[in-house]
């Protein structure tokens, strides 16, 4: 009996054969295929270009830096050892500042109350200099205090970094010199002694508040003492208080104070950065100009 379906006989082994052939090249090509790309898999990758990460397209702003005396160039000058013109009274802000200038330096002038400065401020970052006088007496908190408040949100309310003696002079840690009063102890103790002028270098994020007066974000300080690193973005827990815990109640841009606590401490070199746009000037413009200023001195 003759198979129907391969007639001639050639022709049927014919088929076979390019069937085998086909099914040869087709292991083939996916053998070469697999070491292809087990080769590429093997293969090092390629070395990254510097170039990818660059980024030429920023245009950023030219500050000249200052010296141990002057303010960077885009600094605002709060006080640069003659005038108090930036400078009002806390208690009545309408009024100029009533403490000494003599020598190139502001010196409290016990009782005549806390000044403020005339504009506000969100964001900043804040230089200053300060001296307790060498013939302080007292211990404690009773010898060279005074405070930077980095926000003033009343008369003597706000949020204060402590100004005290504290070389040889024991208090509470979380009262001594460089401390967020009452709520962080600094890092380290970088007193110099009375006599000896000290520097505060301090960068002060503002908290934020919703519409309804809730708490967006707490403010956050860093602060060097003496150029020694004392607060390292430490979060503030709310207004310094002297007795209970520290709370938050909405405000905006604040004025800086300087506290009158009965010590006659002085203050030179003073300036600021605003680290955002919102640095604005009160409603109430100041009534002293430097002249009026001056005769707040004395020799």
């Amino acid at each position: 009996m003759v198979r129907q379906d391969c007639q001639p006989r050639h022709a049927c082994a014919a088929t076979h054969t390019k069937g085998r052939r086909m099914m040869i090249k087709t292991v083939a090509a996916m053998i070469g295929s697999a070491m292809f790309s087990a080769a590429a898999q093997n293969a090092p990758a390629p070395e990254p270009d510097p170039k990818d990460t660059e980024v030429w397209t920023a245009d950023l702003p030219r500050v000249i830096p200052g010296s141990s005396s002057s303010a960077p160039s885009d600094a605002i000058v709060l006080f640069g050892g003659q005038y108090l013109s930036e400078w009002v009274s806390t208690t009545s802000p309408d009024k100029p500042a009533g403490w000494i200038v003599s020598g190139g330096t502001i010196t409290v002038r016990p009782g005549a109350g806390h000044i403020q400065t005339r504009r506000l401020f969100t964001d900043y970052q804040i230089h200053l200099e300060w001296r307790v006088p060498a013939s302080a007496t007292g211990s404690g908190q009773g010898k060279g205090n005074s405070g930077l408040f980095l926000a003033s949100t009343g008369i003597d309310s706000g949020y204060e970094i402590q100004i005290l003696d504290c070389a040889n002079n024991r208090t509470y840690a979380n009262g001594q010199a460089a401390s967020i009063y009452k709520q962080h102890i600094p890092l380290v103790d970088a007193c110099a002694k009375a006599g000896e002028w000290q520097t505060y270098d301090v960068i002060w994020t503002a908290p934020r508040f919703a519409a309804d007066g809730s708490l967006l974000s707490p403010a956050y300080v860093t602060a060097l003492h003496n150029g020694v690193l004392v607060q390292n973005h430490v979060e503030v827990r709310g207004e310094s208080v002297y007795a209970g815990k520290p709370s938050y109640r909405k405000h905006g841009p604040a004025p800086i104070k300087l506290q009158d606590h009965g010590d006659a401490v002085s203050f030179r070199n003073v300036w600021v950065r605003p680290l955002s746009a919102r640095a604005s000037l009160p409603r109430t413009e100041p009534t002293a100009s430097p002249a009026q200023s001056q005769s707040q001195s004395q020799p």
